[in-house]
């Protein structure tokens, strides 16, 4: 394999887990190290909270936002170490572009550690817990998904915001305008309509006044052109500029995940693999939905790792 055939991409919130590269952790110190790298920028021991600590806790979008960004980098780190293949493209879901950034090089580690855990927190306030919710949807088209929200936000803001494979969209809005919509999403013919256990309406126009933060926060911080193209979220496409960079980030917090956009805009660029760097296997799932052509490997563990390095060497 060449590197023109290889993307790494990056999880995003969901695919946290108490244990997550427990064994990725023993059989390699710069695993640890990393996470090291991430305490002594928080101030709490990042290591010990994700091997021991509460699921629910890990949950909280503003621990959960650099705990996955941490463990992705660790898994990145870790695969140069090993002579990895460097890919020609990233690309991240939601929270996952922050941590592509940082391996293409675009973001210093520590900045983002403290920008995501800031962006947690934004989101978090944006919309007061209870008042927002979202929804998976399965069976229905994106065309439809989007005229039925319309409908529904006559009972309150409701918008589709995550195009993640076809056939799966996430809706978010406001908890009557959700409601509303998996009621007529479910008479419209949807396979299944169902509630996320989530604690904000993320990728809304209601998540604007976090974006409006997030814009501050990034406007006292450096960023580079990446080193690797990184495909942006809010428009399928890669952009090598920094303020630009800086705009898409902020506009992506309220805008949808175009996630199908993203590994279409991969696989025309000649991507025959996507390795997933971090806990889980969510993106490898869609990415295999989206372009049935593509081999979807995913590093989580030893085996894994072993596993992926094998693959791209031949």
């Amino acid at each position: 394999m060449n590197t023109q055939q290889l993307a790494l991409v990056f999880p995003g919130q969901g695919s946290q887990k108490v244990g997550m590269l427990a064994e990725l952790g023993a059989a390699f110190p710069s695993v640890k190290a990393t996470f090291a790298e991430a305490s002594a920028a928080l101030g709490y021991d990042m290591w010990d909270l994700v091997q021991n600590g509460e699921q629910a806790q890990l949950n909280l979008t503003e621990t959960t936002q650099p705990v996955l960004l941490t463990a992705s980098v660790a898994v990145w780190r870790l695969w140069c170490e090993q002579g990895g293949l460097q890919p020609s493209l990233m690309a991240g879901h939601s929270l996952g572009e922050f941590s592509a950034l940082v391996c293409a090089g675009a973001i210093d580690f520590a900045d983002a550690v403290r920008l995501v855990r800031a962006r947690g927190q934004y989101m978090q306030t944006a919309v007061p817990v209870g008042e927002g919710a979202m929804a998976a949807v399965l069976g229905l088209d994106d065309a439809q998904i989007i005229d039925i929200c319309q409908q529904a936000s006559a009972a309150g803001v409701v918008e589709a915001v995550n195009f993640n494979s076809p056939g799966q969209v996430v809706i978010a809005g406001k908890v009557a305008g959700v409601e509303k919509a998996i009621e007529l999403l479910k008479a419209a013919g949807a396979k299944r309509a169902l509630p996320l256990p989530v604690s904000a309406p993320f990728h809304t126009s209601l998540m604007r006044p976090a974006g409006e933060k997030l814009a501050e926060a990034l406007a006292a911080m450096s960023l580079q052109s990446p080193k690797i193209p990184v495909v942006h979220n809010v428009h399928g496409k890669t952009e090598s500029d920094p303020s630009a960079i800086k705009a898409l980030l902020v506009e992506q917090i309220y805008s949808a995940v175009k996630w199908v956009s993203c590994v279409e805009a991969m696989a025309a660029a000649g991507i025959t693999t996507t390795i997933e760097a971090g806990p889980g296997k969510v993106l490898s799932g869609l990415n295999k939905r989206i372009e049935k052509s593509l081999s979807c490997l995913n590093i989580e563990s030893p085996e894994t790792l072993a596993a992926a390095l094998e693959a791209v060497a031949q």
